[in-house]
């Protein structure tokens, strides 16, 4: 229980002190005009009120992110909470303001152009591929798994394809919904009832929690039970865990998404409560759902302690949606009939809400490209249909393929973003744009985090079984000294190109 309070409050805290520490550095103008305000449209730029920005923002990142992230992240022991907490502070939270306040500064800019204005046209083609690929692939995952739920649940037809069991009536009928929430204003459907499932997941796991701690707080694992990797398929540590809890800490998907919300901002001021401190409630409720997983399956009477008796858990359903069987185990015990609900809704809502936003960020991210005003349902459709019919086509592709290239493309986002960030912020500095003179080089609070998720995505690529297996051929060193060149030869890239700028 002591490191799961000690973790909650290090979020707290880094929440209040850090993340105005990063809104210092980048140096907000409560005066400046928002897009909302100046290029209001009623479609995708519309002002909104602050606490519902919060939340369809905490919604539009988190879906099963915190959840499934974190329970899979606790396989690795105790030093899981350490990534959630400190990955959430100085990488996440960074992230996912500089990504949504970058939005504001630049008219309400999709990610790809945010980045490619800091880091040059070539980047920003390759981020709008990169973006695009990632979207497709994420809202065939927020497709295909509430999809399977349902067929579980209420049993519809379904169709035989070379991959396996298709419930193809309910892909069709969350299809459909994505068509509406995809095409119609932002105001009209999700800023109306999105906010009402980001309360429901909040509670959901406020609830969780105060049953954990009231009853089951000796069982919650402890730093001191040791920081070794607990995993028994083998895998490494790093950069397994840093990819496995990905949402709870830092994902590239949510760089997508901040834009949206940034379209709906009318003062700078909301920019850490909203970018910020939506990370910070993701961290915490991943922090929420790691500890209930190492701790539910719990059996001292029999030698289990914690994640030892998840470990066991696993074993027992190998070849299952492990996650998903979780938050079905520990909502219904802890939470009775209602946490029975509440899994529901957050198991198949969630995810179904993430997925539409994703389509939502991929139509602006088209749109920019093309400079097509998207006022006109039909423009919106134009550009959404092609979209549709890639997302429909990957349905029928295996989902656990469509899972790991998505694991692969969604972290080096990440990079690219804090990167982005980087620069950003030297050119205001160098620009004599500095905000509280104790902090001459605030672009350290993103390079560091950028240096260290470079050194992540290389070295995931060369270990990860879905990529070059160095692991399992015993060379993991390799990778991680070439992860290493990797993020010094980046490293010296970005002071040359400081000692450029200085020259100018």
């Amino acid at each position: 229980m002591i490191t799961f309070l000690l973790a909650l409050a290090a979020l707290v805290v880094g929440f209040v002190l850090y993340g105005t520490l990063v809104e210092k550095v980048f140096v907000i103008d409560p005066q400046r005009t928002t897009p909302a305000v100046s290029q209001t449209d009623g479609v995708d730029y519309v002002p909104m009120k602050p606490w519902r920005i919060f939340l369809v923002q905490f919604l539009n990142i988190a879906g099963l992110g915190p959840v499934f992230g974190a329970i899979m992240g606790i396989f690795f022991g105790p030093s899981a909470f350490l990534w959630i907490v400190f990955g959430t502070i100085f990488a996440g939270g960074v992230h996912d303001y500089l990504s949504g306040m970058m939005s504001v500064r630049k008219r309400g800019a999709s990610l790809p152009d945010i980045v490619g204005s800091e880091l040059g046209n070539g980047i920003k083609l390759f981020m709008r591929i990169l973006s695009l690929v990632l979207l497709v692939l994420l809202t065939t995952t927020f497709l295909s798994g509430p999809a399977t739920l349902l067929q579980g649940l209420c049993g519809l037809p379904s169709m035989n394809w070379g991959t396996g069991s298709i419930p193809l009536v309910w892909v069709l009928i969350i299809f459909a919904y994505y068509v509406f929430a995809t095409i119609l204003p932002v105001d009209k459907l999700i800023g109306r009832f999105y906010p009402v499932f980001g309360g429901i997941l909040l509670f959901m796991g406020i609830g969780i929690m105060f049953v954990m701690l009231g009853w089951h707080a000796s069982e919650m694992p402890e730093l001191t039970d040791g920081l070794d990797n607990r995993q028994t398929n083998g895998l490494p540590l790093f950069p397994m865990m840093f990819v496995s809890i990905a949402c709870g800490a830092i994902s590239g998907f949510h760089g997508t998404q901040s834009p949206l919300m940034a379209r709906c901002v009318t003062n700078e001021r909301q920019g850490r409560w909203i970018f910020y401190g939506a990370m910070v409630a993701e961290g915490i409720l991943a922090l929420i759902w790691a500890a209930a997983a190492g701790t539910f399956f719990a059996d001292p009477e029999h030698g289990l302690y914690g994640i030892d008796g998840l470990q066991q858990f696993a074993a027992e359903h190998k070849g299952e949606n492990i996650a998903a069987l979780v938050v079905d185990r520990v909502s219904r015990s802890w939470l009775g009939t209602v946490g029975g609900i509440l899994a529901i809704i957050g198991v198949i809502a969630a995810p179904i809400t993430s997925g539409d936003t994703a389509l939502r960020s991929a139509r602006l991210i088209v749109a920019d490209f093309l400079h097509w005003d998207q006022r006109q349902v039909m423009r919106r459709l134009a550009i959404a249909l092609p979209l549709f019919i890639c997302v429909f086509c990957m349905v029928f592709v295996d989902f656990n393929v469509v899972w790991r290239y998505f694991s692969w493309t969604n972290q080096t986002l990440a990079v690219f973003t804090l990167w982005a960030g980087t620069v950003f912020l030297y050119r205001q500095e160098h620009n004599g744009l500095k905000g509280d003179t104790r902090y001459p080089y605030g672009y350290i609070s993103a390079l560091l985090p950028a240096l260290f998720m470079t050194m992540v995505s290389v070295s995931y690529i060369f270990i990860a079984p879905e990529g070059l297996q160095f692991a399992s051929k015993g060379w993991s060193l390799y990778a991680y000294i070439i992860a290493a060149i990797v993020t010094l030869l980046l490293l010296c890239l970005f002071f040359r190109w400081t000692r450029k700028s200085c020259r100018q």
